[in-house]
């Protein structure tokens, strides 16, 4: 009887968070043989095997160890350590969640001829500077609509777990972290456009200096080496620590008075939690979190367009509302697992074929139109 053999290929800590229920679903058919790979984009514990734990994912068969020190190195490094790994245990389809450095390794599954099946690909923000911004781009016949997947983490990993949270935020856990409970900010901060111009890291540290409560805020390796490159003071209300697993963010988000952050991920959780959120973004692609009234503005390049007087005005004022968070019913790994076991099954993964083109190919397959007489 043939078995499909599916590989996926993930490689950042949102990655292990947002494909969990999905992997655990998928890695549990005996109708399927697959192999989880891990590039090594995110290679600490506190950014990678502590979400396998807290997530209940089984490791990843395949490490890949890529590395590099920029996005360039680190593509690089992938594509040439994945592509070996695919032609050796030639799977059926590869994998790719989201638009990071991981998935642009997806050259060495399209280079074998390996079907490729983007996983939450697609979400727009039209800024060109934004890496991932440079890797998007699909056939639209090729899109199947699932709704947001972060919506069914929370309900098993949060709503399911409340207890659990609640008895892991206890007295201890603030007063460790001299905290008060619903009287600070919990801050991230990592994207390139707001780490690595100086103009938005001035910006960004005037607005945390300028906070009401006491910001707390884990931090990016890479953010914290910058920091201290441009030899920038830290604002006093601020405390800088690394980055925390998923647990522990749950239970600094769900008890703090908002959240100040320039991630994606992190805006639909606040969203979904019912805490209000601060986004430091130019341009977003996740606009419903403004829809839903659940998020504030903050552009770092234009700091002047948002006093901070104002932005926190609004931010406080969120955490007396409610909303409906618009990003689903909770079944979006559900609909991304039937849609894949269906594809797989009924050899229907590949859709780069002449008639599976949403757009008119006559002009590609033409014919030359020179005509010369005998």
């Amino acid at each position: 009887m043939f078995m499909p053999h599916l590989a996926i290929i993930l490689g950042i800590r949102p990655d292990v968070i947002r494909a969990s229920i999905f992997l655990n679903m998928i890695r549990s058919d005996q109708r399927i043989k697959t192999t989880f790979i891990w590039s090594g984009q995110h290679y600490s514990d506190n950014l990678k095997d502590v979400f396998f734990r807290e997530l209940e994912v089984k490791d990843p068969e395949i490490e890949l160890g890529a590395s590099g020190n920029n996005d360039a190195e680190v593509s690089s490094s992938i594509i040439s350590k994945l592509y070996p790994v695919l032609e050796k245990i030639k799977p059926d389809a590869a994998m790719f969640l989201g638009d990071t450095n991981t998935v642009i390794s997806c050259i060495a599954a399209a280079q074998l001829n390996i079907p490729i099946i983007h996983f939450e690909g697609l979400m727009r923000s039209y800024d060109w500077r934004m890496p991932e911004e440079k890797y998007r781009g699909i056939n639209p016949k090729a899109i199947v609509i699932v709704t947001n997947p972060i919506v069914d983490i929370l309900n098993k990993y949060y709503f399911d777990k409340k207890d659990f949270f609640i008895k892991l935020g206890d007295k201890n856990f603030f007063q460790s972290r001299k905290l008060e409970k619903d009287n600070y900010y919990v801050a991230t901060w990592h994207r390139r456009e707001n780490v690595h111009i100086e103009n938005s890291v001035n910006s960004i540290l005037n607005l945390l200096s300028k906070s009401p409560k006491k910001v707390y805020m884990p931090t990016s390796y890479r953010t914290q080496k910058v920091l201290k490159q441009m030899n920038l003071k830290i604002p006093n209300n601020v405390t800088v620590v690394d980055p925390v697993g998923y647990n522990e963010f749950l239970v600094l988000m769900t008890n703090s008075a908002g959240v100040i952050t320039d991630s994606g991920t992190v805006v639909e959780e606040t969203s979904v939690l019912g805490i209000p959120s601060l986004q430091m973004r130019k341009a977003t692609e996740r606009p419903q979190t403004y829809d839903s009234k659940s998020s504030v503005k903050f552009d770092p390049s234009k700091p002047e367009d948002y006093p901070s007087e104002t932005i926190f005005k609004k931010l406080s004022h969120l955490a007396n509302t409610k909303w409906e968070h618009n990003l689903g019913d909770g079944k979006a790994s559900e609909r991304i697992y039937l849609d894949v076991i269906d594809r797989l099954l009924n050899n229907k993964v590949s859709t780069h074929k002449r008639e599976d083109y949403h757009l008119n190919t006559e002009r590609s397959y033409r014919e030359d139109g020179i005509n010369i007489k005998e």
